[in-house]
């Protein structure tokens, strides 16, 4: 049997592995930060009702700039960060991980390097080697935090041709201080992208878009997978100066963005308030869940986004196991003794609680 390593690979994809979070179909499936509430009934008809419109245009080519999408876009974002967006400053792709790779097509590649700091999100490194840009990773403080001195300083030795700060960071759940942003910018003379996935989480949102004036380098990468719950519809996007939108069309695939995928998220920006009532529901859960696994005696650690990174765990493979067993499916890395848990409904976290109470000797201290 054929296998990779008996192909003409680029030498730089050599021993590199796919993305590969399990793709299983449990009861309560946590592991891949998903909105598990999903879409409202009245969204979800106005929806359809535009899909069905869409279909009968099918035949052409989509809007190659995707102008109302934009425009809806620009919207939405001018009224939840109070900052005044045109929709020349917007960009959009299949998911944010394509968003990432335009950055990178545009502004990466051989001989230059993109950098970040670890843990953080795993397909960054995979973005970056399958452009053939160098990948530097570069290890968090205590407690996976970063310091504007900290971020400088790194920016400043490595000078690399575009970095990335997750916030919150996403395996973490850490959040990061716009004078980061700020310090990250003024260190270097590469492409910043700061990737606000999860932002809509935090308590009080604080995002980058209002640092962009006069700072023609800084992009705000975000998605409407998460909060928006529309994972399935794949609809990343990106906040910019022009000059550095119409740097990206240059890499884009002609007609990237389905018709489809254009009509489904119009529709669901033109209804978001009801889209994200939510992610209320969603903060409280993760409140609900940290402290009932603070109670058993496991770490947890701050987070702002719609999971919890849980340390504390004497055999974390073991413990993966088990509640998998009992059809929940959580998230596993290379971080001894930690999990992954997204915070869901309130059954899907009562679910949990019980599960991980039941493996935890004497419903105190650490599981084994």
């Amino acid at each position: 049997m054929v296998t990779l390593s008996d192909l003409p690979l680029r030498q730089s994809l050599k021993g590199q592995q796919p993305y590969g979070a399990p793709q299983l179909t449990v009861p309560v499936a946590l592991n891949v930060n998903e909105n598990t509430h999903g879409i409202p009934d009245e969204v979800k008809t106005e929806i359809v009702e535009s899909l069905s419109k869409a279909v009968a245009q099918s035949n052409r080519y989509p809007d190659r700039e995707f102008t109302e999408l934009r425009e809806s876009l620009a919207s939405y974002l001018s009224n939840t960060t109070g900052e005044s967006l045109n929709p020349e400053q917007i960009w959009a792709a299949n998911g944010s991980n394509e968003v990432l790779q335009h950055i990178l097509q545009a502004f990466g590649g051989p001989g230059r390097s993109l950098l970040s700091f670890t843990p953080t999100y795993s397909m960054y490194p995979l973005l970056a080697g399958g452009t053939d840009t160098e990948w530097v990773p570069i290890p968090r403080l205590e407690n996976y935090t970063l310091t504007p001195e900290y971020v400088a300083e790194t920016l400043k030795k490595h000078n690399p041709a575009v970095a990335i700060l997750c916030a919150p960071n996403n395996p973490t759940g850490t959040s990061q201080s716009l004078d980061v942003v700020k310090a990250a910018y003024d260190a270097f003379d590469g492409i910043l992208i700061v990737d606000e996935a999860y932002i809509e989480f935090e308590e009080e949102p604080v995002s980058a878009v209002s640092l962009l004036a006069g700072r023609h380098r800084l992009a705000v990468s975000r998605t409407m997978s998460k909060a928006f719950a529309f994972a399935g519809v794949r609809l990343g996007y990106l906040v910019a100066d022009p000059a550095l939108i119409d740097a990206l069309r240059l890499v884009r695939l002609p007609y990237h963005l389905s018709l489809l995928t254009q009509v489904a998220a119009v529709a669901a920006l033109k209804n978001y308030p009801l889209m994200l009532q939510s992610v209320k529901s969603i903060t409280q859960q993760r409140i609900r869940l940290a402290q009932a696994l603070t109670d058993l005696g496991y770490t947890v650690n701050q987070s702002g986004a719609n999971f919890l990174l849980v340390g504390g765990f004497a055999d974390a493979d073991s413990v993966f196991d088990s509640l998998l067993e009992q059809g929940i499916l959580i998230r596993k890395f290379n971080i001894p003794g930690h999990l992954r848990i997204t915070a869901g409904t309130e059954t899907e976290t009562t679910a949990v609680i019980e599960a991980i109470t039941n493996l935890t000797p004497n419903h105190s201290g650490q599981s084994n």
